[in-house]
């Protein structure tokens, strides 16, 4: 197989979306893929091409709910019985949830803080170790732009964003003197299922207070992020507009973020 730099990969959240593009463009690059997300079918079918398409791969979808911690244990058990030792983790399983906080579902609520930050923390600590023995690795983890913003109508999905980019930093300072790399992927808008999931209603076709122009493909943002690790950047924000944005977010003080985000379009 040409250019392997991954032995074993797992992707996460890997049945549609942004996930099933990481699968696409790290399969000439792996020789073992590993996708994890609760959609079996889809993960099969998925499979079954990139297989296809890359003679050598082996692609082994795994059935879970990663907002179970017995499934997670169960899952990377599952990798270490057979020998697999994943030195990529592509921690991009995530849940939104568009509407105020007071008006909201909270098993919905609950199950967004432990796909978003409990999963998440939970696999990058069960497999860093063994990454750490190896003394190589790469993590990447699937933020987003909001985790740099106080959101109204987003405000636990920012929050939980803000998190995975501070935890991102702060394990890559501790990784790095054991050769691993931490890497925090900080997308804006990209079109994906993401919203249907997200949004309350059905039946309304939002884009969330984002312009059409804003939005980035997800074939870019999966380029730019597998790019960013290559070159070990600590965060990677696809998209000139987003890169920009980012920027621009970052010298605002507090006082002013409250008074835009307040004029912010509202659901």
């Amino acid at each position: 197989m040409p250019d392997v730099r991954y032995s074993c990969a797992l992707v996460t959240g890997a049945s549609a979306g942004i996930g099933a593009e990481f699968a696409r463009q790290l399969a000439p690059h792996c020789a073992v893929l590993v996708l994890v997300a609760r959609r079996s079918a889809r993960m099969v079918e998925l499979a079954g091409e990139l297989e296809k398409a890359h003679p050598g791969l082996r692609v082994m979808p795994l059935e879970a709910d990663l907002t179970d911690p017995s499934a997670r244990l169960q899952a990377v058990g599952h990798l270490l019985s057979k020998g697999l030792v994943p030195d990529l983790l592509v921690n991009n399983a995530g849940l939104g949830d568009y509407g105020e906080f007071a008006t909201s579902d909270w098993m919905k609520v609950e199950a967004m803080l432990r796909l978003n930050i409990e999963a998440l923390t939970h696999l990058s600590h069960a497999i860093l170790p063994t990454m750490i023995e190896q003394k190589r690795g790469a993590i990447l983890n699937v933020s987003s732009l909001a985790s740099l913003l106080p959101m109204p109508d987003f405000a636990v999905y920012a929050a939980t964003k803000a998190y995975v980019t501070s935890f991102s930093e702060a394990l890559r300072i501790e990784a790095k003197e054991h050769g691993i790399t931490v890497t925090a992927l900080c997308p804006g808008p990209v079109h994906t299922e993401f919203g249907e999931v997200a949004r309350r209603d059905p039946n309304k076709d939002e884009n969330f207070g984002a312009r059409e122009w804003f939005f980035v493909p997800q074939e870019q943002v999966v380029a730019e992020a597998l790019e960013g690790l290559l070159c070990d950047k600590p965060r990677v924000y696809p998209g000139l507009k987003i890169a920009l944005a980012a920027v621009g977010i970052s010298l605002v003080p507090i006082c002013l973020m409250r008074l835009v985000m307040g004029m912010r379009p509202r659901k």
